[in-house]
């Protein structure tokens, strides 16, 4: 249910605010206020530091569906050095305690305790925002309501859940990557994702190569500039229709590679390759049907001929630097020489006065 939008019954002003001190409503158009002794719901105390609000605070950390019980389970004990700070008449029934909390856990619990784990873990390695995180956790929990999970790997099934959910929310990431980070083959994966999708009724819509384009050219270490030129090259291709039916991953590494090449920051094939997880074979082939539907062979010719002549100039530049060092070490070992000479026929002279 969403909120209704409090307006002002003087006006019809939306732009309404809302003063902490007093616990009211303003418009902020005519100034009248539209509701008042609005209640405080948040904390009557004040803290100068974070020892101090930790010392004050009087409720626990926030509900979060990474963790299996949402943070709401109690726990009796930590371990064994809690034993020892009992007395000793009543350390079997702590004991007894411990264990049947143990006992009375359901097997959905510990089904997501340990999903949970791995979920996290998998998501530390693709460095996955904890809003993310939390997505695959509410998908991950309605499959197991619905019993769906049983005889299948949870590892499989929350990398296809990873994978659809980075999609949804424009942060893909390949399935190179899941797998590796998941420890799953990708064939695995591919089934786990077409269940859950027909399961729980998940629409599957493609990639952008635009997302992956953002992506690839932060972990390159490439400009502003090459992007923007990379999204201008992308929409052409698009309007062309050198784009439709090819993999969003082989089309953007290879518009990345033209534009690296048009901006002057050029990085090879076999760089983007390794950095971007793809094969060469598929960045040249793109890289060729997207250059010839566009027409930039000529100026990519020539900006590749400018970068090599620059190249060329590098180390001609450097030996020369090296030929001038080499002088200038040559002329200061001559004047120390000449100063050392000087001294000893300085030091023989006086000698030579000290016997006269």
């Amino acid at each position: 249910m969403q909120e209704e939008r409090k307006k002002c019954k003087i006006c019809g002003s939306e732009k309404i605010f809302f003063d902490s001190t007093s616990g009211e409503y303003i418009c902020g158009n005519c100034g009248a206020v539209v509701e008042e002794e609005i209640i405080d719901i948040g904390q009557e105390w004040r803290a100068f530091g974070a020892e101090q609000m930790e010392k004050r605070a009087r409720t626990g950390s926030p509900l979060s569906l990474i963790k299996h019980d949402k943070g709401l389970s109690t726990q009796i004990g930590k371990g064994l050095t809690e034993l020892y700070k009992i007395p000793t008449e009543k350390r079997m029934q702590y004991y007894r305690l411990t264990q049947w909390h143990k006992r009375l856990l359901r097997s959905k619990d510990r089904n997501l305790m340990f999903a949970m784990g791995e979920l996290q873990r998998i998501a530390s390695y693709l460095n996955l925002p904890k809003s993310l995180q939390e997505r695959v956790a509410n998908y991950y929990e309605r499959l197991i309501e619905k019993t769906l999970i049983r005889g299948r790997s949870t590892e499989a099934i929350l990398a296809a859940l990873i994978y659809f959910v980075t999609k949804e929310a424009g942060v893909p990431r390949t399935f190179d990557e899941i797998a590796e980070a998941a420890g799953v083959e990708k064939r695995e994966i591919g089934r786990a994702y077409r269940y859950v999708a027909r399961e729980l009724g998940l629409r599957i819509l493609p990639a952008s190569p635009q997302d992956y384009i953002i992506r690839f050219c932060s972990i390159l270490g490439l400009s502003n500039n090459v992007r923007d030129r990379a999204l201008e090259i992308l929409k052409k291709a698009e309007e062309v229709g050198a784009v439709s039916g090819k993999g969003p991953t082989g089309v953007a590494a290879a518009i990345i590679y033209i534009a690296s090449v048009l901006e002057g920051e050029r990085r090879t094939q076999r760089e983007i390759a390794e950095k971007c997880k793809l094969t060469e074979v598929t960045i040249r082939n793109r890289y060729k049907e997207i250059v010839e539907k566009l027409g930039l062979e000529e100026e990519i010719a020539k900006k590749e001929q400018e970068i090599k002549a620059t190249e060329t100039k590098v180390p001609e530049a450097k030996k020369e630097v090296k030929v001038i060092e080499k002088k200038e070490v040559k002329k200061e070992g001559k004047k120390k020489e000449r100063k050392s000479e000087r001294k000893e026929k300085g030091k023989k002279k006086k000698i030579k006065k000290k016997k006269k």
